[in-house]
């Protein structure tokens, strides 16, 4: 019988969306998202490790992750005991390099992984769809971090997902301004730009669209940007500088406030990084992801 594991490490990549439409408010209340993900190199790392009972967190890297119990991974963690039957008794390590409020997915990343890592520990006692379940109750985010793939199309809150073949590997740079807009601050102006509601959007998009860098370029839009930007204009310079720099997709990430840029070569991204720094952003080169973290 092999000897019981006593830790399992998960790499916790960030995610750009390489569109981003909101569509009509659902009957739910939530606001309908149609979104393409992809994770990039940019990651955090989760360690589990068994420990005594109880569920103890502790965070390196120096980003506000917030009060330990609101922690997704102390909830994700809460929620696969709860699932197992077992009470808790594990260490959290967060090894954090991804900013927070950035619309990267930090949080949600570091959620899934606390999951995997823990199914890990015990031995696998959940396919991924179980861990899928459990994700849905976590967080919008989270699933895409569990699908399998690096790249996903989604709508509504995140939870269904339509897993696509990885794009080409890209250099990516991502770029935060070290402010933000709160999300539901973010989705009220949108609201009363358009009204007070929540056009209905095409969501049509052929999947055959997605499967390459310059039909994936055609598409790019984010519907949150034009609302941030307006309370946060250096969003928009720095959009402007990475297209400048030769980014085949320039845009903000998620609701913010970070931004990023795909470029076909490293030079060009070494360009931009140069000018966003000058911006006074805070930069990061990264890649796009070819295959789901181990």
């Amino acid at each position: 019988m092999p000897a019981r594991a006593e830790s399992a490490t998960i790499s916790a990549p960030a995610k750009v969306n390489l569109f981003l439409r909101i569509l009509a408010r659902e009957e739910s209340g939530y606001h309908g998202l149609e979104t393409l993900f992809c994770a990039v190199s940019l990651a955090d790392t989760v360690t589990v490790r068994r420990g005594a009972p109880g569920i103890r967190l502790v965070v390196d890297g120096g980003v506000d992750t917030g009060p330990p119990e609101r922690n997704l991974a102390v909830r994700a963690a809460e929620r696969f005991h709860r699932e197992l039957g077992e009470a808790e008794a594990v260490d959290i390590h967060l090894t954090k390099r991804i900013p927070s409020a950035a619309g990267l997915g930090g949080g949600s990343s570091d959620c899934a992984a606390t999951l995997r890592a823990l199914n890990a520990l015990h031995g696998e006692p959940f396919d991924r769809a179980a861990l899928l379940e459990m994700a849905i109750e976590l967080g919008s985010d989270v699933p895409f971090f569990l699908c399998g793939s690096p790249l996903a199309l989604a709508w509504s809150r995140g939870e269904r997902l339509l897993a696509l073949p990885p794009l080409d590997t890209r250099p990516i740079l991502i770029a935060h301004p070290g402010v933000a807009m709160a999300t539901p601050d973010a989705f009220r102006r949108v609201a009363e730009q358009r009204g007070g509601g929540y056009e209905p959007r095409s969501t049509s998009i052929p999947i055959e669209q997605l499967t390459d860098w310059s039909a994936v370029a055609a598409l790019a839009e984010n519907d949150f940007q034009p609302v941030v930007t307006e309370q946060i204009p250096l969003i928009g310079e720095a959009v402007d500088a990475l297209r400048d720099s030769g980014a085949s997709v320039a845009l903000m990430a998620g609701s913010g406030s970070s931004v990023f840029g795909v470029f076909d070569g490293a030079a060009e991204r070494g360009g931009a990084m140069e000018r966003l720094r000058g911006l006074g952003m805070s930069v990061w080169a990264a890649e796009t992801l070819a295959e789901e973290p181990a």
